[in-house]
């Protein structure tokens, strides 16, 4: 009786996570697929970089032009701007 669920577990836990692998290799695919998602964005963070805790800079790219922003509990300031 021992044998028999030894066995089983031997079988059907490599089969488990096999399928379970196999779902979310599937699902990050078909994820760009699914409706409701823009294909393409307007616009693009390259980099971010924390600075103090409470405030960050970020690299933007928008519309051809890279922009250096500051992003803080105080809103969001525009630092430097350059075209590509």
């Amino acid at each position: 009786m021992l044998w028999s669920y030894i066995l089983k577990l031997v079988i059907l836990l490599p089969l488990v996570c096999g399928l379970m692998i196999g779902c979310l290799y599937a699902w990050r695919k078909l994820e760009t697929r699914m409706p409701g998602k823009a294909p393409n964005r307007l616009i693009g963070i390259k980099e971010t970089m924390m600075i103090s805790p409470g405030l960050r800079l970020a690299v933007l790219d928008f519309e051809g032009r890279r922009l250096l922003v500051s992003v803080g509990r105080g809103g969001v300031t525009l630092i430097d701007k350059a075209d590509l």
